[in-house]
């Protein structure tokens, strides 16, 4: 019973961990080698793609999506679309499409002359499935080696932890004053019932014992 509560918990755990993982900003330091825009049909992926610009139709099954290509520091490309988040979830209210692909378009760089470029993103870059991190900011930094310390995720986690203390420390007074004490009474009544039933079964014995004699 052990092993099935942590295995829960521990799934729970990992949950949580990919969805703020997925959700939260983070930030890389790239060059810019390119930006683009490409029709895209959704498919099994839809769900890791915004949805459409603010304005456009809805409902769409394909639609042109900006790509901002990039470099990191140590060669590996890293691309990332650039899509609106609108009023939807996340709650980034990105409406600035346009604007940061010019932007980024306006940062592009070579390797032997490179301009370092801090992208702000959410989500993931999974290349089998073509899902792409989703860019929300751009600005041009002068060190490529610079210490950046995520202090908003820091306050959201800790925040989302308070109050998950919280909830829990309100159960386990909620346990001990309403559940604990039923389950002792049930517990009570039941062992009363047990010791009852062996009463009566031992004067039924007793009973049977006397006309065998």
């Amino acid at each position: 019973m052990t092993y099935v509560k942590w295995t829960f918990w521990g799934i729970i755990a990992l949950i949580v961990i990919a969805f703020f993982h997925y959700t939260l900003p983070q930030r890389d330091i790239v060059r810019v080698s390119d930006t683009y825009e490409k029709r895209v049909d959704f498919g099994e992926n839809s769900i890791f793609w915004a949805k459409e610009d603010t304005g456009n139709a809805t409902g769409t099954i394909n639609r042109d999506v900006f790509f901002i290509q990039t470099i990191k520091k140590n060669g590996k490309p890293l691309v990332y679309r650039n899509e609106d988040t609108g009023w939807g979830w996340p709650p980034y209210f990105k409406f600035d499409t346009s604007n940061l692909q010019t932007q980024a378009s306006d940062l592009r760089s070579t390797a032997e002359n490179p301009k370092w470029v801090m992208v702000t993103h959410y989500g993931w870059r999974v290349e089998f499935w073509s899902v792409f991190p989703n860019a929300i900011a751009v600005k041009q930094v002068d060190d490529p080696d610079m210490t950046i310390i995520p202090w908003l995720n820091i306050i959201i986690i800790l925040i989302f932890l308070a109050i998950v203390w919280a909830i829990r420390v309100r159960w386990i007074r909620f346990r001990e004053k309403r559940i604990d004490p039923l389950t002792e009474d049930m517990g009570e009544s039941w062992d009363n019932m047990t010791d009852s039933a062996r009463e009566r079964r031992g004067r039924f014995s007793t009973w049977l014992a006397s006309w065998r004699k």
